[in-house]
């Protein structure tokens, strides 16, 4: 069983869609509880899923690190390492049959190591109290390289219908193998295809780059206005072609 899923790519090929519908099948399925976790950067996966964040890891991780630097109290008189437990139950969202886990950015000065090293022992304390893990992940892979988010065991590398695209994400397979990161399985989703169909150029390119394909999710108009609308993908109808790509996807990987 896949418990830690991540996805990975470059901006704007869907990403974040597609890990949104994949925590959304997985709860459907009675696969739950799941923990989401967004970890990229540009923090959008509540909207996918339609959950509101008031708090992010990244703004716990900034007020810790002061403490440290500065010598100021910890609330409380707590221990910094309770406290910061403490902080990363409140940063929790709570979903239906989900939780959301956001990350978001670092922006302070300072060494994060201690905070990472107890941001990583919390996160694995976490993972006891749910079936799978599905994390929203940058294309950088800095929260797995560091181990902030534990051993991944199925990494889905998202891209576009694009030669670009393509390469994008055989780097990201380039870059887990030199930072000798152990992924049991690494597949490739082209989203946004026309017609749901891959061109035999782009066929070439993911033979070249050495990547198994996965499934094609197609252009999906209703991806399109369900975003315009400010509609959570979540909500997305049983019938769209992209959700039923994914589905596709999902019961070939034996994951629901």
């Amino acid at each position: 069983m896949y418990q830690r899923i991540a996805a990975a790519g470059k901006g704007g090929t869907g990403k974040t869609s597609i890990a949104g519908l994949i925590i959304d099948y997985l709860v459907k399925a009675g696969k739950g509880p799941v923990l989401a976790v967004d970890a990229d950067a540009n923090s959008n996966l509540n909207e996918v899923l339609g959950i509101e964040i008031e708090e992010t890891i990244g703004t716990i991780r900034e007020e810790v690190n002061w403490a440290e630097r500065t010598g100021t109290p910890i609330p409380g008189g707590m221990a910094k390492t309770e406290y910061l437990a403490y902080r990363l139950n409140q940063a929790l969202s709570e979903g239906d049959g989900y939780d959301l886990l956001v990350m978001g950015r670092t922006q302070g000065e300072g060494c994060y190591c201690y905070v990472n090293g107890v941001l990583k022992n919390q996160v694995d304390r976490l993972a006891g109290n749910y079936n799978h893990i599905v994390i929203d992940n940058e294309a950088g892979m800095e929260h797995i390289s560091r181990g902030i988010v534990g051993k991944v065991d199925l990494l889905l590398l998202v891209s576009d219908h694009s030669r670009r695209g393509i390469q994008a994400v055989g780097r990201i397979k380039e870059l887990a193998a030199e930072l000798k990161i152990e992924i049991p399985k690494i597949g490739l989703i082209v989203n946004k295809a026309p017609g749901g169909k891959i061109s035999e150029a782009i066929a070439e390119e993911i033979k070249a780059q050495g990547l198994e394909l996965l499934g094609v999710v197609p252009l999906d108009g209703t991806v399109s206005e369900y975003d315009a609308r400010g509609v959570p993908l979540a909500q997305l109808p049983d019938a769209a072609p992209a959700r039923v790509a994914v589905k596709e996807i999902l019961l070939n990987l034996h994951l629901i």
